[in-house]
């Protein structure tokens, strides 16, 4: 494979192009790679008052939903963001994932899970008092999604 780097000063922002004879599981990995990376460093619009805030969105631990507001948690603030859990699930790079009805996950801020084999499990964040609670029906999922980021899959 060969890799090149054109410096072009007429674009107004960066573009990768890959050139391929086929489309093979490599290539499509590659590109896989790419658009996760340009998720993770996008920053988010999120309000707060009458206040619009542009937060990396690696700084955002989880998402909430309570009563039609969906809430978006860093350590130590919470702010409102305008649009549906089920379309920011879809928006999201692969770090991110559901573990209840009214909650999504930065998997990358994960510091301990507390498993109860009745009820929620407890997740600890790191470097907060904050934690989340995951319902028996995402666990193992998490379980897994933990497993791998620890194996470097």
């Amino acid at each position: 494979m060969k890799v090149k780097i054109e410096i072009d000063e007429q674009l107004i922002e960066e573009e990768v192009l890959i050139k391929c004879p086929v489309l093979n599981e490599r290539v499509n990995r590659i590109y896989q790679e790419m658009a996760e990376l340009e998720k993770r460093e996008k920053n988010l619009v999120l309000y707060k008052d009458n206040t619009e805030y542009y937060i990396p969105l690696q700084k955002v631990l989880f998402f909430e939903t309570d009563g039609g507001c969906i809430s978006a948690h860093t350590a130590n603030d919470i702010y409102q963001i305008h649009i549906r859990l089920y379309e920011l699930e879809e928006s999201l790079p692969g770090n991110f994932m559901r573990v209840s009805k009214s909650t999504i996950l930065n998997t990358k801020s994960v510091y301990s899970v507390t498993k109860n084999l009745t009820a929620s499990s407890v997740v600890q964040l790191l470097n907060t008092h904050k934690q989340v609670f995951v319902s028996r029906n995402y666990y193992k999922a998490l379980k897994s999604r933990l497993e791998d980021k620890r194996m470097g899959i």
